[in-house]
């Protein structure tokens, strides 16, 4: 069946009645896009994280009245709205096919790849974790994920008691747990990231190493050897003291989510506890490392 699409550009305060109008208009379905490159990461609980200016397409059935709609739609728009409407004709094709098609295994340093479940793994006797694109913050393709998976590709956690703090999807945890740890404790203040996590250790026959727990249920006197947290500046910074009191002297800690210009303060936040490691950086982003100090 042939289609078309409608494509406008809106405020984060039009968008949500704009997915309702198109909707109602006979939309088949409704996506948002960020508009401006914006970043996203971990969406505080219950929040439906939205870019501040945004693409918002609705896929159409040909057979209805492309002049009809943007008639009905005009009078419900800003002016700056208005002006970006777009229309476009769209061959018949299978949907679902054209979506898998946009995802391909991905390498994390040497030997550790992200494989969708319809692909077969480019290097059999690599470490592969199988995980399918989905809503559930994170598949490997942000630069912050990139740069903790190839962390721990290069820092193998073998035999170690492993933290992953802000876990959403689980990648890292589940990465940590196929590079030989022996235990990951998953921790995220969103339910369904924990219930993500968990699904996806099933998928890659590691859940009897993994554990969730909502921040508040996450036992005060858990110890690990490795920290991986990559959330956002600003909750590393307020997380410092208790993420430190979760390591081991010795025991390693990685942050990211953390925007160059950021690095600095983030960093001597966690000086207190640990030998900090100049930085790296991806695109506009960091991974800092450091080693908890023994206890005076």
């Amino acid at each position: 069946m042939p289609w078309f699409q409608l494509r406008l550009t809106a405020s984060k305060e039009e968008a949500e009645k704009l997915s309702d109008l198109l909707s109602g208009l006979g939309a088949a379905s409704v996506t948002f896009e960020d508009a401006e490159d914006q970043p996203l990461l971990e969406p505080p609980p219950g929040a439906t994280p939205l870019w501040e200016r945004i693409d918002v397409v609705g896929l159409f059935d040909a057979k209805l009245d492309q002049e009809l709609i943007t008639a009905a739609l005009f009078g419900q728009l800003s002016i700056e709205s208005r002006s970006t409407i777009k229309t476009e004709e769209l061959e018949d094709q299978d949907w679902v096919r054209a979506w898998m098609d946009d995802f391909h295994p991905m390498k994390f340093g040497e030997s550790l790849w992200i494989v969708p479940s319809w692909s077969d793994p480019v290097d059999p006797d690599a470490t592969n974790i199988l995980l399918d694109p989905g809503l559930a913050f994170g598949t490997g393709t942000h630069p912050t994920t990139a740069l903790c998976m190839e962390w721990l590709d290069a820092h193998p956690p073998t035999k170690k008691v492993v933290i992953d703090y802000g876990c959403g999807s689980g990648i890292l945890a589940i990465a940590a747990a196929k590079l030989g740890a022996v235990s990951v404790h998953c921790v995220d203040n969103d339910p369904q990231a924990l219930i993500a996590t968990l699904d996806n250790g099933e998928k890659n026959n590691i859940t009897a190493r993994l554990k969730g727990y909502l921040p508040d249920a996450f036992p005060n006197e858990q110890m690990a050897e490795l920290l991986i947290a990559n959330i956002l500046a600003g909750p590393l910074i307020e997380l410092a003291p208790k993420l430190a009191s979760h390591l081991k002297p010795g025991g390693e800690i990685v942050l990211s989510g953390i925007l160059q210009e950021q690095a600095d303060e983030v960093s001597t936040a966690y000086t207190p506890w640990f030998e900090m490691e100049p930085a790296t950086f991806r695109q506009e982003w960091t991974r800092l490392e450091g080693c908890r100090r023994e206890e005076p």
